[in-house]
């Protein structure tokens, strides 16, 4: 997939709706649309870049500074028992975006989770209630 065709880069160029949390001059966060449990966050770099073998090192920091700034105001936000950060590459290891990206996901005790969606993928959630979440966590994000 190029950057033409990637949703990720349609979300950062605007062509794409999405609930945005935090951005910095080379990252943005937003909500993903599939909300397992509420406060799943993505964070991409601006630029595309496939996988994290193709990301540079300089890059890579600041998506790790804005996962984990996104990760302070996710326990602020929900206090939850628990989190998780990850990223994927290759079909294989699950990615499904060819745009590199963490995943910061609040965790509920006996959610299931982590036996990627074991209740089937989530449907998109509506626009509002991603909109409700974003505005929520954007008020405990720190840059």
């Amino acid at each position: 997939m190029s950057a033409v065709d990637c949703p990720f880069c349609a979300i950062v160029a605007g062509h794409l709706e999405a609930s945005v949390v935090a951005q910095t001059a080379s990252a943005v966060a937003f909500m993903d649309l599939r909300q397992a449990v509420p406060g799943h966050v993505l964070v991409v770099p601006r630029e595309h870049v496939e996988n994290i073998a193709a990301l540079e090192p300089a890059l890579a920091g600041e998506l790790m500074a804005l996962a984990t700034q996104v990760a302070k105001a996710l326990y602020a936000s929900f206090d939850p028992p628990g989190l998780n950060l990850w990223q994927s590459n290759g079909e294989a290891g699950g990615q499904e975006v060819p745009h590199v990206h963490l995943h910061v996901q609040p965790r509920l005790e006996d959610d299931g989770l982590m036996r990627v969606y074991p209740h089937g993928v989530p449907e998109p959630a509506d626009r509002a209630a991603l909109d409700r979440l974003a505005t929520l966590i954007q008020r405990h994000v720190r840059l």
